[in-house]
């Protein structure tokens, strides 16, 4: 099963996430189908393609729970 999930990435006390499709077994950080966004919390930076996400979501993905608030205040 897809997953839209957060995937950690950056340096110690400065992480950034990016929003990635990955299959479900795989690693936190592990080689992701498709990137559809990033979110840096210190910056406050955040980019989300929704257009990407409606289409991975069309094939089955599902969205976790941190992603899903992090997409739904973009």
């Amino acid at each position: 099963m897809i997953k839209i999930r957060l995937a950690r990435h950056g340096k110690k006390n400065d992480a950034f996430y990016k929003i990635v499709a990955i299959e479900e077994g795989r690693k936190r950080e592990g080689k992701a189908l498709d990137y559809l966004g990033y979110w840096h919390p210190a910056s406050g930076d955040k980019k989300v393609d929704k257009k990407k996400i409606q289409e991975w979501v069309k094939k089955g993905a599902q969205i976790t729970k941190g992603a899903a608030k992090l997409i739904e205040k973009s």
